[in-house]
């Protein structure tokens, strides 16, 4: 995973992207109290875990991945019922 800072709080968290639409986000503190959008939507009673993500920070990623900051991963999985051969997922 690599980190991305949030062009918008500076807020920091760690970023695997798999596809130009599958993402994995690792928040480093707790979403509510180091994002404005998430603490927003808290103080309007809908928590962290009902809030897809924070717009600011998508924009962040999304322009991270467009400078080459952040380079789309490679997975490899076994094949079900076998341990010899795998499939590579860019």
């Amino acid at each position: 995973m690599q980190p991305v800072e949030c062009g918008s709080c500076g807020n920091r968290v760690l970023v695997e992207k798999y596809s130009p639409t599958h993402t994995s986000t690792q928040w480093l503190e707790d979403a509510e109290t180091s994002c404005a959008e998430f603490r927003e939507q808290a103080t309007n009673g809908v928590h962290s875990m009902y809030v897809r993500t924070c717009g600011a920070l998508t924009k962040s990623i999304d322009e991270a991945v467009a400078d080459g900051d952040i380079a789309e991963s490679h997975r490899t999985v076994p094949v079900s019922g076998s341990t010899e051969e795998v499939r590579s997922y860019a």
